[in-house]
Parts: structure tokens; C-alpha cells; sequence
């Protein structure tokens, strides 16, 4: 008689008590997935001689997301792997997104393998204020490197632009129901000189230091449907144009819409006009205003933009006003976007991005092979990593602030637990018969 068959019973249902006790012991291991055992028979001349494992696979299913509230904890919502570097080099992929920063600026797992990730242009990176003219996409290299948060400051960006909307009362009477200011008018107009007007409102504007002008406008109606404008910083004008609208309250444009009601004015002989310029390839119409930045800064040129600006019967009141300057600010935080997207938070309010992580997929998942530490390698079975950014094609978005729980389900686990004990105990129980069938052969 043939103790193997029973033998090899006994040896497959340990292999699935063995998986099936691992897969409990990780029930709350983030981003663990969990295995099963397959089993295939063996026979010998056509006879039947027990079973073997023919298979440990892994069950890759989305584990549910969990919210953590941690800005570096990620979970992947979908396809794909994280790209881990590890100090030795070798690279890996995970499901776990328990990160955290590392002294340096880099992203790390518990274990220090570093999260990679697509980084920024040399070029772009060099001029952090840079980085906020483009798309993130734009400016993104193609290899994959580990991702680094610099701690840095964003320097100060100095106004160039400023864009407003407003209307101007069409009710309003020329010379009449006056406000007054005194301004100087440098280099050599008289201190003091009275300046009239209907409408003011002001802005911050900021020099290449990042100190904060006021810009104030003052609005005075003039004949027809023309409103004189003089700009005042510091106390001082700085000059005056015109605004043209039509009979129908809008700001004067051409026929292809481009504003063209912006003029230049000499005012009222006082106060010096502006430079006037128009865009030669948009037809769009500006106003620079030289205003001063202090004996440090670089002089301050701003162009002033009125696309939208109307001349009603209704209050005159700005509607809308943005500018692109900002002063410095320290690094206070990070958070990543749902594509992935690393970004820096500063206290002046602004952001800048530090790069995207990346997410690899396989054409066969069930191929890779767990390293521990919860990373798996790629094999031949499992094929090369494709690489790709969260949210594009097949691969999965990324949510903050949350993980991807193990995808054991224990009360399934518990079930086959008992299964296999009770097909261990029953190979267990045919060596016992047959062990005493042979000793009953023996005796006679």
C-alpha cells in the first residue's frame, strides 16, 4: 500500500492553511493583496497518485479606500502600481501609499524607498514663478526620477498685468458732482495739484522684491461717452488715458472684437499722458503705468486690460480685478492632485508645481513577485512596466488624504480554514487506515 497520496494531501492542504493564515495576519496591511492556492492532480500510468500545487495566486481587486486625513497618505482609485526606488537601486511597485517626506525633499515609504515620479524641467525648475504660466503637462520629462519637495522659497513676481472690469455710470454729468485729490506730478508739475473725479477705486500691485504699491485710478467723465483716467502711486500721478464706449455702454472694440476704446491723453496740460501701445498680433489694447519699486526693485510696468468694462445707467462699481504679481512666500505645505500631481503651497497664497507621480500597469498582474515590505517585482511573466500618469487611459486617480485597505475578505479566509483543516484531518485519517490495514496484513 502507498502512503504518497495521502501524503501529498496532507502537504497542498497545509500550503492553503499557510496562505490562507498569511492572507488573515495581513487583513490590515495597507495595499496588501490576497492569495489563494490552486491545486492540480497527479497521476502515474493513469493511476491516480495524490495532488500537488500547482499554483499561489494573487487576487489584485481594489481594496476599499480608507480616509486617513494625512496629505501624503495616497491611494490609487483604480489601476496601477506605485514606482518605488530602494536605496540599493532596485526598483519595485506597490500598492501602499503610506508616504512621508524625508529630510531631503524626497517622498519616502516607511521602509526609505523613494516614490518616483515624472519631474520638472531643468529650465522651468531653475525660475520656480515660472512654473505657474504653463500647464503642469508642458513642462514634464519623460524619464521617471525619484519625486523631491524643495524647501525653497517662491521669490516675489512683479506685476506686469492687471486685468479689470467695471462700469462706469452713463448717468453721470461732465463737470458736475466733482470728488477731489491732490496729487504731485513729477519730475517737475506742481506739488498739490488738484485732481477731479467721479469714480476711484485701487489695487495692491508688487515690484521684483515683492513690496506692495497701492495703485490708485481715478475716473472723471468727459465729453461724449469718454472717461479720463489718471493712475496715482505714492502720491504721485503717473499719468492719464482715455476710455471710449459706444451708444450701447460697451467699451469700444474692432471688428474682431479686440478692445481699441483705450487711448492716450495729455490730460489737462498738468498731468503728462501715457504710453499707448496695441498689441500688433491681437489687437488687444494696453496701457503701461511706470510706477516706482524703491532704489532696490526694478521699475514697475503694468498693463491695464478693460475687456468686458461698460458704461451703464447703474452704479459705478468694479466688478472684477486680478493682477499676476505676488510677493515672496515660504514653503507651508504640500498636496497631491487627483492626476498626480505634487504641489507646493506658499504662505503668499500661491502654488508651484514639484512634479507628478507616475503609475506603472503590467499584462499580467498575477505574474509579479512579492519582495516583502509590501512590493512586488516585475517578472517575464508579468511583463515590463507601462508607465503612465494617474487618470490618463487605464490607469487609476489618485485620492489624498486616504489609503487602499488589504483586500482580504477574513470571513471567507475563516471558511477555507476550516475546509482545509477538515481535508487535512481526512488525508490524516487514510494513513491511520491504511497504516492499520498494513499491520493487519503483517499479522497474518
Amino acid at each position: 500500500m502507498s502512503f504518497t497520496t495521502a501524503i501529498s494531501g496532507i502537504n497542498a492542504q497545509s500550503e492553503k492553511l499557510n496562505v490562507a493564515g498569511n492572507n488573515i495576519a495581513n487583513s490590515q496591511t495597507v495595499g496588501y493583496k490576497s492569495s489563494s492556492v490552486r491545486f492540480a492532480d497527479v497521476y502515474a500510468a493513469s493511476r491516480g497518485i495524490g495532488v500537488s500545487v500547482s499554483d499561489t495566486r494573487q487576487d489584485f481587486t481594489q481594496g476599499s479606500v480608507e480616509s486617513t486625513g494625512r496629505n501624503l497618505d495616497l491611494a490609487i482609485a483604480g489601476k496601477g502600481f506605485y514606482r518605488l526606488e530602494q536605496s540599493s537601486g532596485e526598483v519595485g511597485y506597490s500598492r501602499n501609499g503610506e508616504f512621508s517626506l524625508a529630510a531631503n525633499g524626497d517622498i519616502v515609504n516607511a521602509q526609505g524607498a523613494k516614490l518616483m515620479g515624472y519631474g520638472l524641467d531643468e529650465e522651468i525648475k531653475a525660475d520656480t514663478a515660472d512654473q505657474l504660466a504653463f500647464p503642469f503637462s508642458d513642462v514634464l520629462k519623460g524619464a521617471t526620477k525619484p519625486l523631491n519637495v524643495p524647501a525653497n522659497d517662491m521669490p516675489a513676481k512683479a506685476t506686469t498685468e492687471v486685468s479689470t472690469i467695471l462700469n462706469l455710470d452713463a448717468t453721470t454729468t461732465t463737470g458736475q458732482d466733482l470728488s477731489s485729490v491732490e496729487v504731485d506730478v513729477p519730475p517737475a508739475g506742481p506739488p498739490g495739484t488738484k485732481l477731479n473725479y467721479h469714480f476711484a477705486n485701487n489695487f495692491t500691485a508688487y515690484d521684483s522684491l515683492g513690496n506692495p504699491i497701492n495703485v490708485a485710478t481715478y475716473y472723471e467723465r468727459g465729453a461724449n461717452n469718454q472717461w479720463t483716467v489718471t493712475a496715482v502711486t505714492e502720491g504721485q500721478s503717473r499719468g492719464q488715458f482715455t476710455l471710449d464706449f459706444d451708444t450701447n455702454g460697451k467699451i469700444l472694440t474692432n471688428a474682431e472684437g479686440y478692445v481699441t476704446g483705450v487711448g492716450s491723453s495729455a490730460g489737462n496740460g498738468t498731468i503728462p499722458g501715457l504710453t499707448h501701445n496695441e498689441d500688433p498680433d491681437t489687437g488687444e489694447t494696453t496701457v503701461n503705468i511706470p510706477a516706482p519699486g524703491g532704489t532696490l526693485a526694478n521699475p514697475l510696468n503694468i498693463e491695464l486690460k478693460f475687456d468686458g468694462s461698460t458704461q451703464f445707467a447703474d452704479n459705478s462699481l468694479q466688478k472684477e480685478l486680478n493682477q499676476n504679481g505676488y510677493a515672496s512666500g515660504a514653503l507651508v505645505g504640500i498636496e497631491v492632485l487627483a492626476d498626480g500631481t505634487v504641489m507646493r503651497n506658499f504662505s503668499n497664497e500661491q502654488s508651484a508645481a514639484a512634479g507628478q507621480v507616475v503609475l506603472a500597469s503590467f499584462s499580467n498582474e498575477e505574474g509579479l513577485e512579492p519582495l516583502g515590505n509590501n512590493l512586488w517585482a516585475a517578472t517575464n511573466t508579468s511583463g515590463i512596466a507601462n508607465m503612465g500618469a494617474p487618470g490618463v487611459g487605464q490607469y487609476g486617480q489618485i485620492q489624498a488624504g486616504a489609503v487602499e485597505a488589504s483586500n482580504v475578505e477574513l470571513a471567507e479566509e475563516l471558511v477555507n480554514m476550516i475546509v482545509a483543516q477538515r481535508a487535512y484531518q481526512a488525508n490524516s485519517n487514510t494513513i491511520s487506515t491504511q497504516d492499520e490495514l498494513l499491520q493487519t496484513v503483517i499479522n497474518l
